[in-house]
């Protein structure tokens, strides 16, 4: 079989389980809140326990991480989420704290050797990384190659600890639904425990449509997370009625003032 009928295989199976009743989303083995289109409102602390706290910026300087860290601690977000450069930073800050460490791998384009990709994620985990959120090679999903798109998400799987959470960055802005389509069934047999929509350097960030589409083909088994142009409470609860269970922000702080000012705490 090649490439093609591959994908065409996939694609029809998947559209012919999007046809079916949709599956009751259960609670998450991470400890994430279920979410579906009938989620009621969530509160500011609820929504912080699902928020990776971010900050990537290539400028970015050591005053912000701290500033980062300092947040993640006051309004108890789920992670912070940086550059594997600072992980043994921020472990060192938030260490007994409960906020967990997520580092990028492979960051923002997903293009270099999977080798590369595995080694920087085996070093973020010795640094004190919990969590890995890693970009897929879209050029290789685009090109229909999917055993290299499938062997470079199997590598950083392989490089993880049993304890360790694996997200796999689709980069949707650049897919065509149906790729979008194959890179959540790629992630879903490699293992990964979720599907994230976008690193926020490629010009599109989180949308309604991908964030369901999504969550429609991983089912409720696995994490769905939402990244890329969240600033405000209103979009973070639209992606969680959509299906998100984790949401990156650097505009965290930010999100959680909306709550607050709603009377949501």
């Amino acid at each position: 079989m090649d490439q093609n009928e591959l994908i065409d295989r996939i694609t029809k199976e998947v559209i012919q389980r999007l046809n079916q009743k949709p599956e009751t989303h259960e609670k998450q083995k991470q400890g994430d809140i279920p979410v579906s289109s009938s989620t009621p409102r969530i509160s500011a602390a609820e929504l912080a326990g699902i928020i990776d706290h971010t900050l990537l910026r290539p400028e970015a300087v050591i005053s912000q991480f701290e500033q980062l860290c300092n947040e993640a601690v006051k309004f108890k977000f789920k992670s912070v989420c940086v550059n594997s450069s600072w992980i043994s930073f921020v472990a060192k800050k938030l260490r007994g704290t409960g906020v967990k460490i997520c580092s990028v791998i492979g960051f923002p384009l997903g293009e270099m050797d999977t080798r590369s990709k595995a080694f920087e994620a085996r070093n973020a985990l010795g640094n004190g990384a919990d969590e890995l959120d890693m970009v897929i090679n879209v050029g290789a999903l685009k090109s229909g190659n999917l055993k290299l798109v499938e062997e470079d998400i199997r590598a950083i799987k392989r490089a993880c600890r049993s304890t360790t959470i694996l997200k796999v960055i689709l980069e949707t802005g650049l897919l065509t639904d149906e790729e979008k389509i194959v890179a959540c069934e790629i992630s879903r047999k490699v293992g990964a425990d979720f599907v994230k929509t976008s690193t926020g350097f490629s010009g599109s960030g989180a949308t309604v449509h991908d964030v369901a589409l999504m969550r429609r083909i991983v089912g409720p088994a696995m994490g769905v997370k939402a990244s890329g142009g969240i600033r405000t409470f209103d979009q973070a609860v639209a992606l969680i009625n959509a299906g998100a269970n984790r949401l990156g922000c650097g505009s965290s702080v930010a999100v959680i003032s909306g709550a607050e000012s709603q009377g949501n705490y």
